[in-house]
C-alpha cells in the first residue's frame, strides 16, 4: 500500500504565516515585525482592515482579532470619523497606505511609554496621531478631487507617499490658483471637454443603453371564418337518399299510406329509415377562434459599446507675449486639458513651446511625477520668442505613432506667429489623411493669419486681461476678433485665394496687353513655363 508525500519539514510553522498570501509584500514586513499583539491575530486583522477598506466599509470593532476591544474600538472611530473608507473604495494602493501609516504609529506606543506615557496614555497618542496625519492626508486628497475631477489611478505610479511633498510645494499652490481659474472661464471648459475624435470601442458601456425592437414568439388568438355543410337542412336538393322524414319523401312513398296492406311496410320502412326521400342540404358560415403562434416586436434595451475620446495633443504658447493675464488662461488652457483626459481615461501631451529650438515635450499624466511636472510647468514665467513651426512638428511625428493616431490637436497663443509653406502643408496633410482637427484658443485681441491657417476653429478668449495681475481697469475687449477675417481675406492662404491668384508674369503680361478683369491672355503672349489656368487676368 503506498503512503502519501511526506509532509514538508517546516509546513507547521509556516502555516502560521498563511495570512501573508492575503497581504501585499509592502505590509510584511511591518506585519511580521510589529510590537503590538500577537503574530497570528495580528495579521488576520490586518487582512481584514485591508480588504473591508477595499471594498469600501470599516470592519466593526468586534470582528478585529488585534490589537484587542478598546483599542480596536477607539480605532474604528477613527476610521469613521476621518471616513478613510469611502477614499479607499477600489484603491489597493491607498488601503495599503493607510494599513502601513496605522501600523507605524501603533509602533511607536512602545517609545511613548519609555518616554513616561502610561499604557492607555501611549495608546491615545498613538491613535490621535494617525488622525491628525490622515487629516492632513484628506485635505490633500479633496484638493486633488478638486482639480482633477478624481483621484489620481491607484498603480504603482501613484506614490500616495511621494505625492504627499508634491502637494505641500509651491507649485501645487499655483495649481490650485488655477484651477479657481476655471471656474471663470466656462467656456473654455466645455470648448477643451469637447475635443477629440468619438470612435466606438470593443467594449460596452454600463450606463448607456438604446431601446432596439426584438422580434419574439408569442401566442395570440385569432378568428378564423368557414363555411360548413349542414345536412337535412332546407336548402339545395342534392338528390335522393334512404332517411325518415316524412316531408321529403318521394310521392311513390306516400301512396303506399292509401293500401290497407302496404300501409303497414310503409310504417315499417320509416322505422328503419329506409323511406325513399329528397336528399337536401345548406351551407352556413361559422366562426372560431383559434390560438396562433405569432411574432411581435418588443422594446430591448441593448448596451451601447463605449465611446472612446481619442489622446490630446496641446501646444501652448510660452513667449514673452504670452505674460501676466494671457499666460494665465494658457496654463489654465494646460490643465483643463490634463483633466478631461485623466476624466475620460485618455493620454494627454502637451508641447509647450517659445523661440526657434525652445520646445518642451512633456506628456503629463495623473500620477506623482506628472502631477509634479504640471506644477513646475503651471509655476514658471513664460518668456522669449514664438516658433510655431517647432511644435508642429513635434505634434505631426507624434500623430505618426499609432497610439496617437486619433489625437486631435490644441494650440492655444495670442496668434504672433506664422507658419511656413511646408508646415502648413504636412499639416492639412494631416487633416486630410488622418481626419486631425486643430482647436485654437485665441488668447488675443484678433485672429491672426498665422492662427487662421493652422486652426480648423478658433475659440476666442475675449476678456483675458481681467485674468492677469494687471486685469483691474484694464481696457475692454474690442467689439470682434476676426478682424483680420473681415478687413484682409484676400491676404489668407486659402484654396479660393490661390485659385484666384496669378504669378507675378502673367500679371505683368496682362498689363502690357491691356487686358481688363475677366479677359483671357491669349496663349502666345503667355511666359514660359506658365499654364493656361492662369492666363485669366
Amino acid at each position: 500500500m503506498s503512503e502519501g508525500p511526506a509532509p514538508l519539514l517546516f509546513a507547521g510553522r509556516e502555516a502560521r504565516l498563511a495570512a501573508l498570501d492575503a497581504l501585499p509584500r509592502t505590509l510584511w514586513l511591518g506585519s511580521l515585525t510589529h510590537a503590538h499583539g500577537a503574530l497570528e491575530p495580528r495579521m488576520a486583522a490586518l487582512v481584514a482592515l485591508r480588504a473591508g477598506l477595499v471594498s469600501g466599509r470599516v470592519p466593526a470593532d468586534r470582528d478585529w482579532a488585534w490589537p484587542g476591544p478598546a483599542l480596536a474600538r477607539r480605532l474604528c472611530d477613527s476610521l469613521a470619523e476621518l471616513d478613510l473608507a469611502a477614499y479607499c473604495t477600489g484603491r489597493e494602493g491607498l488601503s495599503d497606505t493607510v494599513v502601513q501609516s496605522l501600523l507605524f504609529h501603533l509602533d511607536l506606543v512602545p517609545d511613548y511609554r519609555d518616554r513616561g506615557a502610561s499604557e492607555a496614555g501611549a495608546l491615545q497618542r498613538a491613535i490621535e496621531a494617525f488622525g491628525s496625519d490622515w487629516r492632513e492626508r484628506r485635505g490633500q486628497m479633496d484638493q486633488l478631487i478638486e482639480v482633477f475631477g478624481k483621484l489620481p489611478d491607484d498603480s504603482k505610479d501613484a506614490r500616495w507617499d511621494v505625492l504627499a511633498g508634491v502637494l505641500k510645494s509651491e507649485g501645487w499652490q499655483t495649481v490650485l490658483r488655477i484651477r479657481r481659474l476655471l471656474e471663470r472661464l466656462a467656456d473654455l471648459a466645455a470648448c477643451i471637454r469637447r475635443l477629440g475624435r468619438a470612435r466606438l470601442s470593443d467594449e460596452t458601456d454600463e450606463a448607456s443603453r438604446t431601446p432596439v425592437t426584438v422580434m419574439q414568439s408569442a401566442v395570440a388568438r385569432r378568428s378564423e371564418a368557414r363555411t360548413v355543410r349542414v345536412p337535412d337542412m332546407p336548402g339545395e336538393t342534392r338528390g335522393v337518399h334512404r332517411a325518415d322524414r316524412i316531408a321529403r319523401m318521394l310521392p311513390a312513398e306516400a301512396v303506399l299510406l292509401g293500401h290497407p296492406t302496404l300501409r303497414l311496410v310503409w310504417h315499417a320502412r320509416r322505422a328503419e329509415r329506409t323511406l325513399l326521400c329528397y336528399e337536401d342540404d345548406d351551407r352556413t358560415r361559422e366562426v372560431r377562434h383559434v390560438d396562433a403562434p405569432v411574432l411581435q416586436p418588443r422594446p430591448d434595451p441593448q448596451q451601447d459599446r463605449r465611446l472612446e475620446m481619442g489622446p490630446l495633443l496641446v501646444c501652448v504658447d510660452t513667449s514673452a507675449s504670452m505674460q501676466g493675464g494671457a499666460g494665465e488662461v494658457a496654463k489654465a488652457v494646460v490643465l483643463e486639458a490634463v483633466r478631461t483626459a485623466h476624466a475620460q481615461g485618455r493620454a494627454c501631451h502637451v508641447f509647450a513651446f517659445g523661440g526657434a529650438g525652445e520646445v518642451v515635450d512633456m506628456e503629463i499624466a495623473v500620477d506623482a511625477e506628472g502631477i509634479a511636472r504640471l506644477a513646475r510647468f503651471l509655476g514658471q514665467g513664460f518668456g522669449g520668442g514664438t516658433d510655431i513651426c517647432g511644435p508642429l512638428e513635434y505634434a505631426l511625428a507624434r500623430l505618426e505613432q499609432a497610439a496617437w493616431r486619433m489625437a486631435d490637436l490644441l494650440v492655444a497663443s495670442d496668434g504672433d506667429f506664422g507658419a511656413t509653406p511646408e508646415v502648413v502643408a504636412r499639416l492639412d496633410a494631416a487633416k486630410r489623411d488622418l481626419g486631425l482637427r486643430v482647436q485654437g484658443v485665441l488668447i488675443g485681441d484678433r485672429e491672426t493669419i498665422g492662427f487662421l491657417e493652422v486652426a480648423d476653429h478658433i475659440h476666442p478668449v475675449r476678456d483675458w486681461r481681467r485674468y492677469g495681475t494687471e486685469g483691474r481697469g484694464a481696457e475692454p475687449p474690442i467689439h470682434t476678433h476676426r478682424l483680420t477675417a473681415l478687413y484682409f481675406p484676400g491676404a489668407l492662404r486659402t484654396s479660393e485665394n490661390r485659385d484666384a491668384t496669378v504669378s507675378g508674369e502673367v500679371a505683368s503680361a496682362a498689363v502690357r496687353a491691356g487686358l481688363r478683369r475677366g479677359q483671357r491672355l491669349p496663349d502666345h503672349l503667355l511666359p514660359p513655363h506658365s499654364s493656361t489656368d492662369d492666363s485669366d487676368a
